[in-house]
Formats: C-alpha cells, sequence, structure tokens
C-alpha cells in the first residue's frame, strides 16, 4: 500500500518561519532607513558643513566640507551652515539726545565666515545672529542715537547714524568669525506733534534757502551788468581816445566810395559836405 507525503508541498513562509521573515525585514528597513538619514549627506547649495566625530575628538575646526553629497558615519554628526548673505531686522523703542523716546526700525545683513564655521559651532553655535548680532546691534544703537537730536535722525544725520551704528556693532563681532555687511535705518517714529514741528521746520528751512538763492542770484546778475557796463564805457574811452580828425576823414572818404560803387542812380559832389567829404545825391 502506497503512503501519501502531505506535507511535500508545504508553504515555508507558513507559522513562526513568515513571521521571522517579516520581522527581519521590518528591521532591515529601519537599518537602511536610518543610515540613509545620518550617513548619506547632501550639503546644499549655499552652505558648508563642519563634521562632529564622536570617537574621534569632536569637531574639525579646520576641515571644511563643501557642498554635494558626502558620507559620514552613523556615530558622527555632519553640522551644516548657511554660509549666504541673510538679513534680519530690528524694532526697538530708544532714547534721543533730549531724553524723547522714538521707535526705530532696523534691518541688517551678514552671513558666516565660511572657513571658520567649525570655531563658530563651538565657540557660538548656529544660533549666532540672536546671541552675537542682534545684542550688538541694540546696545550700539542706543549709545549712538543717544548722541542726536530727533530731528537729526529724521533728517540731516540719518545716514552718519547708521554708519556709526555699523561701524560700531563690527568692532564688537569682528572677532567672532561673523561679517557684517550693512546695517540700515527702515523707519523713524515720533510722536506726532514732534513730527508735524520738524516738518514745518524744514519747510521753512527749505523757504529760507530758496529766497537766499533768488537773492544771490539777483545779485550775481547785478553784478555782471555792471561789469557789462563797465567794459563797454572802458572800449569807448580808448576808441575814442584813438580816433583823430583825419582818420574820420579818410573812413568817411572810404565809405563813400564803396556807396558810389553801387549800381543805384546817384550824382557824386566831391568836396560839397562837412570837412571837404563827397556828397551823394540819389534820383
Amino acid at each position: 500500500m502506497a503512503t501519501i507525503n502531505i506535507n511535500q508541498n508545504k508553504n515555508p513562509f507558513e507559522g513562526k518561519n513568515f513571521t521571522k521573515y517579516i520581522v527581519f525585514g521590518f528591521l532591515a528597513i529601519m537599518l537602511i532607513s536610518l543610515l540613509s538619514n545620518t550617513t548619506f549627506i547632501t550639503i546644499p547649495p549655499g552652505a558648508k558643513g563642519v563634521k562632529f566625530k564622536r570617537f574621534a575628538g569632536g569637531i574639525k575646526k579646520d576641515v571644511i566640507y563643501d557642498q554635494g553629497f558626502h558620507v559620514v558615519m552613523p556615530w558622527d554628526n555632519m553640522i551644516v551652515y548657511d554660509v549666504r548673505t541673510n538679513e534680519s531686522f530690528e524694532t526697538m523703542d530708544v532714547l534721543s539726545k533730549n531724553g524723547l523716546s522714538i521707535a526705530v526700525e532696523l534691518s541688517y545683513r551678514y552671513m558666516p565666515e565660511a572657513q571658520k564655521i567649525g570655531y563658530l559651532h563651538d565657540e557660538i553655535g548656529p544660533d549666532y545672529s540672536n546671541r552675537i548680532i542682534k545684542p550688538e546691534i541694540r546696545s550700539a544703537t542706543r549709545e549712538v542715537i543717544g548722541k542726536y537730536l530727533p530731528e537729526e535722525l529724521y533728517s540731516t544725520k540719518r545716514e552718519a547714524i547708521q554708519d556709526e551704528i555699523f561701524t560700531q556693532t563690527q568692532d564688537a563681532i569682528k572677532t567672532k568669525y561673523i561679517n557684517l555687511d550693512a546695517i540700515l535705518i527702515r523707519s523713524v517714529q515720533l510722536p506726532d506733534k514732534l513730527k508735524a514741528a520738524i516738518e514745518q521746520k524744514l519747510e521753512e528751512e527749505q523757504l529760507a534757502f530758496q529766497f537766499d538763492f533768488k537773492l544771490e542770484r539777483e545779485r550775481k546778475e547785478a553784478e555782471r551788468k555792471i561789469i557789462e557796463a563797465q567794459a563797454k564805457a572802458d572800449a569807448n574811452k580808448i576808441l575814442n581816445a584813438s580816433l583823430s580828425d583825419k582818420i574820420l576823414r579818410d573812413k568817411g572818404i572810404e565809405a563813400t566810395l564803396e556807396l558810389a560803387q553801387s549800381p543805384n542812380s546817384k550824382v557824386v559832389i566831391v568836396g560839397g559836405g562837412d570837412e571837404g567829404l563827397p556828397l551823394i545825391l540819389n534820383n
């Protein structure tokens, strides 16, 4: 009697073996996902990286990684810094020279020193704008504006004030591996009454300037006319001094001869005029 083996077509994935394969597959997927996020690093354009080696002395400050694809050991870490020019804004209330409160809005452009991000990360960290730049700008702004009157900040000294704020802030952060590109005063808010008084004063100064300009123009025009009249008088004086009766008589004869040569009909009487000059009689 033949014996039939009922297990020869048994599925190998049934039972415990199937569960084991699922667990192994899940762990493999998790491992690959973990390694892809920590091992395969792409530094984007406009950025640079510095590596933290957990078992090899920490940050290599002088080794900077450029943009592109990099392989990092799972136990190490790549810190990426944006090294392009960034812009931020700051609004604050400051006191002017006469103790008046003024609201000032500033914008500033900055970037880290690309080849010093290792030192920047070790000593300050990625939040260097809030930890270094903003406090220094606020301090410099209060100190500089405190030396000026509101009308100077509002009109005449605005550029000089923002240049002074920039210079003082740059001096304070130049050893922090940060480059400051510019600081600009975007707006100045004064009390309405003071603002109206300053604008009226500026308008009156402009009118006075225009009046002075007109007076100066009229004065120069009068001087020009005096000089012109004096030049004419001097020329006539020189001319009169150089003329004599004989010269005038010769000039008269020359003019008479030229008229006599014209095609018009005329009668020339020699010696009939004053001083013996010829007379010309037309028909």
